[in-house]
């Protein structure tokens, strides 16, 4: 089957589960709801930051949702039917990608825009500032889906990925970067936030920040994809 037409079949895939609709929506609100709280007590050595901090916990809906999108496979042998129509390991793998991608970007454009009108008044950013926020919201967002959607390649368990992935987001981050500062700023979620601060420290700089967090994407994606090239259905 052509790459297209398996595409589509992920996008309705996607688009006719409740629980993905729900963890695209929670991108937004909890994110949205999150900034509007900080950026009312807008930190004036890093407003960008004060704006757009609900992404820090808007993540972890990005994260389910490209866990979910993956796992979801190997429930009930539901791979097993989609490899019957889709013989073809790696373009059904590439397909399901660009199906977690797309619209994880489309909501991180969203949620970006969405968070600066809320916080801008307050905080007094630039336009270059504003504009590096929601792209830098955006593109975070779907790298952290897309790292997500690779693990849960591997592991082929949706509980097994969250449940690594969260505690790390959530806890092991804040805990290694206060032990040791300067191997934490290539952790993936440290790393990729640098675009979300008015003047980022450190050897990286927003854009390589997020070219850290790619690399850590692009290598959960490639362990995911040759272990569904290797594994059985």
């Amino acid at each position: 089957m052509p790459f297209v037409p398996v595409l589509h079949a992920e996008w309705i895939k996607i688009r006719t589960l409740r629980s993905l609709l729900g963890a695209l929506a929670a991108v937004l609100v909890v994110t949205g709801a999150f900034s509007a709280v900080t950026a009312a007590r807008a930190d004036r050595s890093d407003p960008l930051y004060s704006v757009f901090f609900g992404v820090s916990l808007g993540q972890v809906a990005a994260v389910v949702f490209g866990a979910l999108a993956v796992s979801g496979e190997y429930r009930g042998g539901a791979l097993r039917l989609t490899l019957a129509a889709a013989p073809d390991r790696t373009r059904w793998f590439a397909a399901k990608v660009v199906a977690v991608a797309l619209p994880v970007l489309a909501v991180g454009l969203l949620t970006g825009l969405a968070t600066l009108a809320v916080g801008s008044a307050t905080a007094g950013l630039t336009w270059a500032q504003g504009l590096r926020g929601v792209v830098g919201c955006a593109l975070y967002l779907t790298l952290m889906a897309l790292l997500a959607a690779g693990l849960a390649g591997v592991l082929r368990s949706g509980v097994g990925t969250l449940g690594l992935l969260i505690p790390f987001l959530l806890i092991v981050s804040f805990v290694v970067g206060d032990l040791a500062s300067g191997a934490a700023g290539y952790l993936p979620d440290r790393a990729g936030q640098l675009a979300l601060h008015s003047a980022p420290e450190g050897p990286l700089g927003p854009w390589t920040g997020l070219a850290v967090t790619a690399l850590w994407a692009g290598a959960a994606l490639g362990a995911g994809a040759w272990c569904v090239r290797r594994r059985d259905a």
